[in-house]
């Protein structure tokens, strides 16, 4: 998990940082720390969030690992397999 105030100074610093990231495939998911929710990089709801919210995976299984569960927006498949494996 790399979060997203850690990759630069400030904001034009990040955002080449994860533009180089994204390129080397180093992550593939974003994810919401407060609410331990994860989704595709291009997903509405996550761009919305602030950047001290912010972090990011390579791959599912990492977000997983981390407690994330999928969001209910991007990944609403994967969201409801989430939701009907708790009940």
């Amino acid at each position: 998990m790399i979060r997203h105030i850690d990759l630069g100074h400030d904001e034009a610093a990040r955002r080449a940082s994860v533009r180089r990231l994204i390129h080397n495939k180093t992550i593939g998911l974003g994810g919401y720390s407060h609410g331990k929710i994860y989704g595709t990089l291009s997903c509405a709801s996550g761009k919305r969030m602030k950047a001290e919210n912010r972090v990011f995976f390579q791959n599912e299984a990492e977000a997983i690992a981390a407690g994330y569960r999928p969001c209910a927006h991007c990944m609403r498949k994967k969201y409801l397999e989430w939701k009907n494996a708790l009940f």
